[in-house]
């Protein structure tokens, strides 16, 4: 899980440029599954063939990662961008970003006007990103321009890393963590149910290949794979975010307030019914912050029972983020066991 999570973690694949990631789940999956195919918005769809009358289940996971495009070159080579996903700009300052070329990786860093000459007034405030740039080391326009493009993408550089206590940290764990849990899955399946494994692009700003692709395969019943906020650490109130890294699969009943998905009380039941029989730790999470791919695909055409399966991630939507990979085995075998008792 480790291995195949660090390949995930360090491929660059922002909303709209997942092909990388992509590459390495067909990859990963291709002597496992009975079809493999990838759609025309580059959402991977895998199958796993079941017995005929069984029930169909989609197991969706996002491979897109928030990040950066280049949206302007000045006369002096630097490149100005516009974010891609959910980024507060206080995350982006100072960070190491690699810029994604037709010819490869150009290394940058992201910079501004440096301490030394801020007004005490522009010290206490944010420095908003229009006010940032990507300095590549380009000498002028004309060199930054033989380099890079207007629409590269932009992805943060960031290793990753194994920690104590079965904790990693690295970039885009959101949702390449969900990635590596479906991946393992479609390989260890064993079911009457079809199962499609699915990839999804273009979660973090729209939640748009969930609902082309859960449109397409029409399941019976869908899981979303995703991370959800870990509260354990300092400055969080455990009321505002009660979840913990490494205390197990975390089952959402309530995301966005319900704004995004209710969870269908079949979903729920089974989930919990298959925790328990497995013997593994679960969480249960209501929460009133963002949504997953589930909110798209249980409303596809006349609606599907779905649910979300999420892992505990501390620092979510920022250059790195840290996960417990225990959390990520034991989503593993909940849903095998779910998808044995069907």
């Amino acid at each position: 899980m480790k291995s195949l999570l660090k390949k995930l973690s360090e491929a660059c694949g922002i909303s709209g440029f997942e092909d990388e990631v992509r590459e390495i789940l067909k990859d990963e999956l291709k002597d496992h599954v009975d079809d493999m195919e990838t759609d025309i918005m580059g959402n991977l769809i895998t199958t796993h063939k079941g017995k005929e009358g069984k029930p169909s289940v989609m197991l969706a996971s996002h491979m897109d990662e928030i990040g950066l495009m280049v949206s302007f070159i000045d006369d002096d080579g630097y490149l100005r961008f516009v974010k891609i996903g959910g980024i507060n700009d206080q995350m982006l300052l100072n960070q190491k970003v690699y810029v994604q070329t037709e010819n490869g990786e150009v290394p940058g860093i992201i910079g501004s006007k440096p301490p030394h000459i801020t007004s005490a007034a522009e010290a206490k405030k944010i420095i908003p990103y229009k006010n940032m740039f990507i300095d590549i080391g380009a000498k002028d326009k004309e060199q930054a321009e033989s380099l890079v493009s207007i629409g590269d993408a932009v992805v943060f550089h960031t290793e990753f890393e194994e920690c104590l206590n079965d904790l990693v940290m690295g970039k885009a764990l959101d949702n390449r963590v969900g990635c590596a849990v479906m991946a393992e899955v479609m390989k260890q399946t064993d079911c009457d149910a079809t199962v499609y494994g699915v990839g999804t692009v273009q979660e973090e700003v729209g939640l748009k290949g969930a609902k082309t692709s859960a449109f397409k395969l029409n399941p019976d019943m869908a899981i979303a794979l995703d991370v959800t906020i870990a509260g354990d650490h300092p400055g969080v109130k455990p009321e505002d975010a009660p979840v913990k890294a490494g205390k197990g699969p975390v089952i959402s009943f309530a995301d966005a307030s319900g704004r995004g998905l209710l969870t269908h009380p079949m979903m729920k039941k089974l989930l919990v019914e298959a925790a328990e029989a497995a013997d593994i730790d679960y969480q249960i999470e209501v929460g009133d912050g963002g949504t997953t791919d589930a909110t798209a695909i249980h409303l596809t055409r006349e609606g599907i029972a779905t649910a979300t399966l999420s892992s505990g991630s501390r620092y979510i939507h920022t250059p790195i983020s840290v996960v417990n990979v225990k959390d990520l085995e034991d989503t593993v075998k909940l849903i095998l066991e779910f998808l044995k008792r069907l």
